[in-house]
């Protein structure tokens, strides 16, 4: 437990300071967000607040993780460590489409089709890792068999189905970040409520493991540590959070924003959980299903709109809503996934039990 908990606080400490010189550094650089022409007119207010604070997110996180391993003597798993790299690989796509944006001064960094390429490459490197890294009781990160709550043994996929779930998972979930991420502290304060609920996974998982036994143990390999990532993780955004309140001082960007989905992902792959994510982290799933939805509709429709702008938190923008309303009440929103995804988590567990 010391692990986790220093982990968490390592995150935390890190962001909170971090970031205060990162946007010293940013600013005097002139490396600043820029502005859509066609978004919200009260974002315009925000044009050339310092971007690409995920790097913050991103070395903390992976500070935590080192250090976190370093005090306590203990050494890093391949779980652990996968999910790291595929943050790490995400954060750096990231890092690019801000640089773009930045360098260029437009709003649009990366070709579409570059960007998803380079997110797809990433998925791949991580599913065929996390598939093919047995351990000594032959238990591999990653699973061939879709999950909810355990792997479900009716859904089996063959090896080469299996890496393209993976990373349909990833591309979804990272994207489903990058559309959260419109306002002011909404994307940083619900993914820090997702990965502190999967810390608390992960840590429950471990004590019903089937090292140690027990009818309803979960075959998960090295949730103790995916725990460390977690509340890592948690502590991160948690702090990051102090300077991306509204009126931030720094966004995320989508360095930040890429990391974040790409880590829900990796977590759903590695703790056989991969369908439960869909209503821990439920928020992001309704504003990704907006935009869906307002494209679906304005082709069927020939040209009407469903909302007055998607993704969905800008609609109530456009509908007269404070951006710190919207905020605070979708992360309650968020707040009311979490605990539904834990209780139907623990839930499972009770019923099963003789």
């Amino acid at each position: 437990m010391r692990s986790i908990l220093l982990a968490g606080a390592i995150g935390l400490i890190g962001t909170l300071l971090g970031t205060r010189y990162a946007i010293r550094f940013l600013v005097r650089r002139g490396y600043g967000q820029f502005i859509r022409d066609d978004g919200p007119t009260s974002h315009h207010t925000k044009r050339g607040t310092p971007t690409m604070g995920g790097t913050v997110i991103i070395i903390s996180v992976v500070l935590a993780y080192i250090l976190a391993h370093l005090v306590t003597w203990t050494p890093p798993t391949a779980s652990g460590l996968l999910v790291l790299g595929l943050v790490v690989a995400l954060g750096l796509v990231g890092l690019a489409d801000d640089w773009i944006k930045i360098s260029k001064a437009r709003s649009l960094g990366l070709h579409a089709w570059v960007k998803l390429t380079l997110q797809t490459a990433a998925a791949i490197a991580f599913a065929i890792a996390a598939l093919s890294m047995p351990s000594t009781r032959g238990v591999s990160p990653a699973s061939q068999f879709v999950s909810f709550l355990r792997d479900l043994p009716w859904i089996w996929l063959p090896l080469p189905l299996a890496v393209v779930w993976i990373v349909f998972l990833v591309a979804a979930w990272s994207n489903a970040a990058n559309l959260t991420d419109g306002l002011d502290g909404l994307a940083t304060g619900a993914g820090a409520m997702v990965f502190a609920a999967y810390a608390i996974v992960n840590i429950w998982q471990y004590s019903q493991s089937c090292g140690v036994g027990g009818p309803q143990c979960y075959v998960v390999r090295d949730p103790y540590d995916l725990a460390v990532v977690s509340i890592a993780l948690a502590g991160a955004c948690f702090g990051f959070l102090w300077w991306n309140a509204s009126p931030a001082k720094i966004f995320m960007g989508d360095t930040g924003s890429l990391a974040i989905g790409g880590a829900f992902a990796a977590l759903s792959v590695m703790t056989r959980t991969e369908l439960l994510m869909v209503i821990v982290a439920g928020l992001f799933v309704i504003i990704t299903a907006s935009v869906v939805l307002q494209v679906g509709w304005f082709k069927i429709s020939g040209g009407k709109r469903l909302f007055k702008m998607a993704p969905l938190q800008h609609h109530f923008e456009l509908l007269g809503w404070q951006e710190v309303t919207i905020t605070v009440r979708f992360w309650i929103i968020c707040g009311m996934c979490v605990a539904t995804g834990l209780g139907v988590f623990y839930a499972e567990w009770v019923v099963g039990q003789p």
